[in-house]
């Protein structure tokens, strides 16, 4: 049971002496390290020597380097090339690395080393040095034992892993020059190799381009045999089928559809004649039947016999008529012309029956040429039909003949593209600057310079070491500053009486709490991200009932249960360890939050941290000790409404403020408003209480916020640690920087740095009031 208004059985605190501030001398330092110049300038002598003798007794490296331009656009000596260029700078870039590596492949090594015969070089492993000692006596008498095949290569490789060592090759930047620096004891052999190097690189590559040349020529001619046979049977296969199917005709059409066109044309024509005859056959017996002359017609008049007829009849007509008028109607003569006259009419309309029966014969004949066509015509349509459809299979065909004529056509000219360029070398790498022998060597490096690192050496050696004497012998003090003790900041003033004037004493300090040390609770603060992933978020008020409150139902993101065995878990674990390790024997830490100036996510940091050791299995008492804002109280007095224990309580006058548990093994205390001076009083009668009832494993203390007043920094003396909650929405560093100023010498106590990165709950809160 905590309260205010309960005396604390506890002992009167005694003044704390204040601590000694760390830090030294500067004068003293000085005068003590003047006193030992001797022994000092001695000792970087000394060590200068060494340092020089060490430089002479080393085996010096030359390093020479030679330079290649190395450029990706290669000569396009033919119209289509084995390998594409790349042209981004990206792609330039990578092509130019990836010769840079090539230099230093095993090809082109080990081509150097058959060149330069570097497997009998001692330098690289080679000569006596490969051999065993057995070989090497039989070579001292002229006895050289012959060495197996596997011998070979591995001395071979290992004088491969030699030079390897000794080559360094660098690209500059966003040029494509490459350097080939290669190192050795003799400056001769190190431009040898740089230069022998650059050579092998330049024929490899060469090699390397006739080969995939060579290779790919070798792939395409046997691929045209097999091409050529394809082409052969598809054509053999289209000659077959046209033979069979009777695809006879031009290029552009065949003899059926060339028929088809005549048939229609011959068909048409005849149709035509039908019509003429049909018109001329009914012409002719309307005249017959008619009333008209016969002879008036146009076919009769085109008769040279009926017009011959037509004149004789004239003539006798005209006859009968004068005789008729000499003679009498029974004269012989008379009767003969009117018998020649009706003898002519017979015979004309005779031979009009003629024309007509000829035209008939012509309609008829007219009419048959037409049937006989219409029936020509429609076996040719049922031929076009059919050839029609097998003319799709004859397309298909063509189509396989044209396709694999591409293809062996493309690959033939490739082929012929491909075995040219066997005896091309389109590469444009070149060596723009050949090694020369160096005149200095790369190591080690120059006397004058090894004596001077030896003589800085030696006297900050020689410094150190009387330092440290110093501060070890026995009754020497450290070397520290003649600086007096301050009295402690939180002095338990005194009233003044005005009746009487004692002498002024000064103020006893205030003794501090249990646990509290002169050092530092962590000797580097740890620091912890608070992240959206880490918690989850719900509506305040929606979930609530008549049992214990739940603090993951404030609406404020609080932490999942999966992220127990987080960072931000495992960090707030280390810090409460340090704590409880830190803390007096059976004592409560007690753990401040503190934030900047109108922070409203810090009670959000503070919930969260209690969280994590309440999940633990910790009983937490976290306490509102932020009279201002109060966030912490109005949660749980507005949304939640729970019902505070009838243990826990704390009395302030007349008004009662009692210890709300939670479901979560988390009892919060609600702030104290109204006096700030008696609220931090209260605040640390509550912390006394909870550590002198041992109810509780952990006190949290949410704030108090910043700017802090006298009253609210005596909360700080009863404190074990404290965390800095920071959002991340603003300038952290600036953030940190007024909180440690502020802080002063409780700035020992920051144990950790909480950044919170979660989203500012202003706008959450306005969401809950108009959804909730």
């Amino acid at each position: 049971m905590l309260s205010y208004d309960q005396p604390i059985n506890r002992a009167k605190p005694e003044p704390r002496r204040a601590a000694i501030p760390a830090g030294f001398n500067v004068l003293e330092l000085i005068r003590l390290l003047w006193e030992r110049k001797v022994a000092i300038v001695s000792a970087a002598l000394l060590c200068a020597c060494i340092a020089v003798a060490i430089g002479k007794s080393l085996t010096p490296k030359y390093t020479a380097g030679a330079q290649l331009y190395v450029d990706p656009r290669e000569l396009q000596l033919v119209e289509r090339e084995l390998t594409p260029r790349a042209q981004d700078v990206s792609g330039l870039s990578m092509v130019v690395e990836s010769q840079s590596r090539l230099i230093t492949s095993n090809n082109v090594l080990l081509q150097v080393i058959r060149d330069t015969n570097l497997v009998k070089d001692p330098e690289f492993g080679g000569g006596a040095a490969s051999r065993g000692l057995l070989a090497s006596l039989l070579g001292l008498i002229g006895i050289e034992p012959r060495q197996t095949a596997e011998q070979q290569q591995q001395i071979e490789m290992n004088t491969l892993d030699t030079l390897n060592r000794h080559i360094n090759v660098k690209k500059t930047d966003r040029t494509f020059i490459v350097d080939i620096d290669v190192w050795s004891h003799d400056p001769v052999k190190a431009a040898m190799l740089a230069n022998a190097i650059a050579k092998a690189y330049l024929t490899e590559s060469k090699q390397s381009q006739a080969e995939a040349a060579r290779r790919a020529t070798r792939d395409l001619s046997g691929r045209l045999k097999e091409l050529q046979q394809r082409l052969r049977n598809a054509e053999e296969t289209l000659a077959t089928y046209k033979a069979q199917n009777n695809f006879v005709g031009s290029q552009d059409n065949l003899l059926t559809d060339q028929q088809l066109s005549v048939g229609n044309q011959r068909l048409a024509a005849a149709r035509a004649l039908t019509l003429d005859a049909q018109a001329k056959y009914d012409q002719i017996e309307a005249s017959r039947k008619g009333a008209m002359d016969p002879g008036a017609m146009s076919e009769a008049l085109q008769s040279p016999t009926i017009a011959n007829l037509r004149s004789q009849y004239a003539d006798a007509k005209k006859r009968q008529a004068e005789l008729q008028g000499e003679l009498g109607p029974r004269h012989p003569a008379l009767r003969q012309i009117e018998q020649q006259v009706e003898d002519l009419r017979r015979t004309i309309k005779e031979e009009i029956d003629r024309v007509a029966l000829s035209a008939k014969n012509d309609l008829t004949r007219a009419r048959d040429y037409e049937t006989s066509l219409n029936k020509a015509l429609d076996v040719q349509k049922h031929q076009s039909v059919q050839m029609s459809q097998a003319s799709v299979r004859l397309r298909e065909l063509e189509r396989e003949v044209d396709a694999s004529r591409d293809v062996y056509q493309s690959f033939l000219k490739r082929s012929r593209e491909t075995e040219e360029q066997e005896s091309l070398n389109t590469s444009s790498a070149r060596v723009i600057g050949d090694a020369t022998i160096p005149q200095q060597r790369t190591f080690p490096p120059a006397m004058s310079l090894l004596a001077m690192i030896g003589f800085m050496f030696g006297g900050l050696a020689a410094a150190g070491w009387i330092v440290a004497a110093s501060q070890l012998a026995p009754g020497a003090g450290p070397i520290r500053p003649n600086i007096q003790p301050k009295q402690d900041d939180t002095v338990e003033r005194q009233p003044v009486i005005a009746k009487a004037k004692p002498p002024v004493q000064p103020p006893p300090a205030i003794q501090p709490a249990a646990g509290i040390i002169d050092r530092p609770v962590i000797d580097k603060p740890l620091i912890a991200e608070l992240q959206e992933s880490d918690v989850m978020r719900t509506l305040g008020g929606i979930l609530t009932g008549d049992g214990p409150a739940d603090v993951t139902r404030f609406g404020w993101p609080t932490l999942r249960t999966s992220s127990a065995l987080g960072p931000f878990s495992n960090t707030m674990r280390q810090i409460h360890a340090a704590l409880a390790t830190g803390a007096a024997a059976k004592a409560v830490p007690v753990l401040a939050v503190i934030g900047t100036a109108d922070d409203p996510d810090r009670s959000i940091v503070a919930l969260n941290i209690a969280l994590v050791a309440a999940r633990d299995g910790a009983r937490v008492l976290l306490i509102d000790a932020d009279p201002t804002v109060h966030a912490l109280t109005d949660r749980i007095g507005h949304p939640v409404q729970s019902k505070p224990s009838r243990l826990d309580w704390l009395t302030i006058g007349s008004k009662a403020s009692r210890a709300i548990n939670t479901a979560n093994g988390i009892a919060i205390l609600p702030a104290i408003t109204g006096n700030p001076a008696r609220a931090s009083e209260a605040i640390q009668k509550a912390v006394a209480q909870a550590r002198s009832a041992g109810g509780h494993d952990l006190v949290i203390l949410d704030g108090p916020p910043m700017p802090w007043s006298a009253d609210e920094r005596r909360l700080f003396d009863v404190t074990d640690g404290l965390i800095a909650a920071l959002p991340v929405d603003r300038d952290i560093n600036a953030s940190m920087e007024d909180i440690i100023t502020a802080l002063g010498g409780a700035e020992r106590k920051l144990a950790g740095v909480v950044l919170n990165e979660l989203r500012s709950t202003v706008a959450n809160q306005r969401h809950d009031k108009q959804y909730a």
